[in-house]
């Protein structure tokens, strides 16, 4: 791999983080608790005092040493890049959002925010350069014991949302929605990305 394809890598790695990153805490907070995974990292927020941000990158070095060893494929040089950029800007994002106190509208922007973050996510898949943490552990899980990774995804985000709760994450419409559709969405947006790319002959 050259230079330049690294660099082109790199560099659309972190616009699709930070792109992701803005939409998940843009759901986060719109009151309708967290996605799958923020519910867990709120939870641990709660339990510990630490930002939400810095939680997420510790869970993801847990995950990402768990894939190592149980299936080290699903690993890359894109997936430390992505959780770092990531775990920064969800920190610098959780403090920029302003809501309104009407309902309908909070709803409206947890949709986009949801929306936003597959957009995002789907970016940064397509540089076929690691998989993000949790994607990881749900891709090893599932190929190491021929499991199909929606049964796994589904799983794994109601232990994430249940373990969250217990630990006093919020959860709620958001949680349910995220699990239900960001799957299709990131799908959907990372056949869109590569579309793009082949369309224009852009190579990363």
């Amino acid at each position: 791999m050259t230079f330049k394809m690294v660099a082109k890598k790199v560099i659309i790695i972190i616009i699709g983080s930070i792109i992701a990153a803005y939409g998940l805490t843009l759901a986060m907070y719109a009151g309708f608790g967290g996605p799958t995974l923020g519910v867990f990292w709120m939870g641990l927020s709660n339990v510990t005092g630490l930002g939400v941000g810095i939680i997420s990158f510790i869970v993801a070095f847990f995950m990402m040493v768990f894939s190592f060893f149980y299936d080290r494929k699903q690993i890359n040089f894109g997936t430390l890049i992505y959780q770092v950029v990531y775990s920064y800007f969800i920190d610098v994002f959780s403090t920029m959002h302003v809501y309104s106190k009407n309902m309908i509208i909070n709803f409206l922007l947890m949709c986009l925010g949801i929306f936003i973050y597959s957009i995002g996510t789907g970016i940064y898949a397509s540089t076929n350069w690691g998989r993000g943490a949790y994607d990881a552990v749900n891709f090893a899980i599932a190929d190491r014991n021929n499991l199909k990774i929606g049964i796994v995804r589904i799983v794994l985000d109601i232990i994430m949302i249940i373990l969250g709760a217990l630990l006093g994450g919020r959860w709620g419409l958001c949680s349910i929605m995220t699990m239900l559709m960001s799957g299709l969405l990131i799908q959907m947006s990372l056949k869109k990305v590569n579309e793009i790319k082949n369309k224009y002959g852009i190579e990363y």
